[in-house]
C-alpha cells in the first residue's frame, strides 16, 4: 500500500487536533505530512513528534505544487473554506473540508459543484456521521424498533469563556470585512447536532428542507447566535428540531433524540453512544466504534471505499446555514436573562439547560416552552 501524501491548511486552534490524527495514521504508515499550510510558521514546538519536518509556506497552491500532495486537510476559517477547496481541486488535489464547508448556501454550491468538475474527492469534515452509530440506528428505525418515527430532536448544551469569542477576529461574526462568516451555535460548535438529526431523519440533501424556523439569540456581547433553536420541516414530512446554547448552567454532552410511536432512540453523538427505549422492552444501551473521516477518504482514494460525508450530503444543513445568515440578527438577551460566572468567565442563562432538553423532547420552540426572552415571532423561510 502506497504512503498518501497531505498538505494541512490550519495547523492551529482546532488544527492541533488534525496535526494529532495525522500522526496517528502516519503511525499506521498509510499517510505522510508533507507540508503545513499557515500565515506564521509552526516553531518545532508546534509540530508532533514523529512528524518530521514538512515544508511550510503561507501559499496553499504554491505548497500544493511542491509537494505533490494528494490531500490537503482545509481547517482555515469559514470564509476561506471554498476558495481554498477549488485551489485544491484545480490541482486535483483530494480534500478533506472542515464543517460548515462553507458561510453561504451560493458559496457551498461554488465549491460542491467546482470540486465535482474537477473530478476529486471531497469529504466533509461531520465526524459525527462517521460514527457506527448511525447505520445502526437507520437499521433499527428500518427494523420498526420503535414504530414509526414521528419527528427528530437535538439538544447542546455547551459552556463557552468569554475568551473563545476573541480567538480569532471571525469568532462569533456574522460578517467580516464585509464577507459571511456565520460563525454561530447550530453553524459551528454544535453544528453536529444539526447535520446528524437532518442525516437520521434521511433529509440531508438540500431539497429535502422545505421550510426553516429560527429563534436566534445572544447573551454574549458578540454579532452571533449562542443561544438559539431552530425547527426545519422536511420533505420527509417530519420535523427536526434542535436546541443548543453555549451558555448553559451545567455543560452537558450533546445528543439527537429520535421520537417512534412505540418508543425513542437517543444518540450522544460525541460518544458514539446510543440508548433505545421502546414499549414493552426494557432500555437498552449501545456503544459503537468510529471510523476516521480522514482515513476513510484515503481508503476510498486507496481501495475504493465509499465516502462518508460527501458535499451533498450536507445540502440540508447548508440550507439551514443559509437561514441562518439572512435571517434578522440575533435578538440580545436581557440583562436579567443571563448572569456573568466570573470565576469562569462565561456567561449562564439560567433556566436554559432545561429548555434545551425540553425543545428536543417536544420538537417545540423557546418561546413555545415559555421562554420570555425568546422572539416575539421567529423568524422563517
Amino acid at each position: 500500500m502506497s504512503t498518501v501524501d497531505i498538505v494541512l491548511a490550519g495547523a492551529r486552534g482546532h488544527g492541533r487536533w488534525h496535526l494529532d490524527n495525522i500522526r496517528r495514521l502516519q503511525d499506521k504508515g498509510i499517510v505522510r505530512l508533507a507540508g503545513i499550510c499557515e500565515l506564521t510558521p509552526l516553531g518545532a514546538d508546534e509540530i508532533p513528534d514523529g512528524l518530521g519536518t514538512p515544508e511550510q509556506s503561507a501559499d496553499f497552491g504554491a505548497l500544493l505544487d511542491s509537494t505533490g500532495a494528494r490531500v490537503a486537510v482545509i481547517c482555515t476559517p469559514i470564509p476561506t473554506h471554498t476558495d481554498l477547496a477549488l485551489t485544491a481541486a484545480a490541482r486535483g488535489v483530494h480534500m478533506l473540508l472542515e464543517k460548515p464547508p462553507a458561510p453561504s448556501y451560493a458559496e457551498f454550491r461554488r465549491m460542491a459543484d467546482g470540486v465535482a468538475a474537477a473530478g476529486v474527492a471531497c469529504q466533509i469534515g461531520f465526524q459525527s456521521l462517521g460514527s457506527h452509530a448511525v447505520p445502526a440506528i437507520r437499521e433499527m428505525i428500518a427494523e420498526g424498533a420503535v414504530g414509526d418515527v414521528v419527528g427528530i430532536g437535538g439538544a447542546g448544551a455547551w459552556a463557552r469563556p468569554e475568551s473563545y469569542y476573541r480567538r480569532a477576529p471571525w469568532a462569533g461574526k456574522r460578517r467580516l470585512n464585509g464577507v459571511d462568516v456565520v460563525d454561530g451555535v447550530l453553524t459551528n460548535p454544535l453544528a453536529h447536532a444539526v447535520a446528524t438529526g437532518l442525516a437520521l431523519n434521511g433529509s440531508a440533501r438540500a431539497e429535502d428542507v422545505t421550510g426553516v424556523e429560527l429563534e436566534l439569540l445572544r447573551a454574549n456581547a458578540i454579532e452571533s447566535d449562542d443561544t438559539s433553536c431552530v425547527r426545519v420541516t422536511t420533505a420527509q414530512g417530519r420535523q427536526v428540531t434542535v436546541a443548543a446554547t453555549l451558555c448553559a448552567e451545567e455543560p452537558g454532552e450533546p445528543y439527537v433524540l429520535i421520537h417512534g410511536t412505540r418508543g425513542r432512540i437517543t444518540f450522544w453523538y460525541k460518544q458514539d453512544r446510543v440508548l433505545l427505549q421502546r414499549a414493552d422492552h426494557g432500555p437498552e444501551e449501545y456503544e459503537y466504534g468510529r471510523t476516521d473521516l480522514l482515513e476513510n477518504l484515503v481508503d476510498h482514494l486507496t481501495d475504493g471505499d465509499d465516502l462518508l460525508v460527501v458535499p451533498d450530503a450536507t445540502g440540508a444543513f447548508m440550507k439551514v446555514v443559509e437561514a441562518i445568515r439572512l435571517a434578522p440578527d440575533p435578538t440580545p438577551l436581557p440583562e436579567t436573562a443571563w448572569r456573568l460566572l466570573a470565576e469562569e468567565e462565561r456567561r449562564v442563562v439560567p433556566g436554559i439547560d432545561a429548555l434545551v432538553a425540553a425543545a428536543a423532547d417536544t420538537l417545540a420552540l423557546y418561546r413555545e416552552l415559555g421562554a420570555g426572552w425568546a422572539p416575539p415571532r421567529e423568524a422563517s423561510t
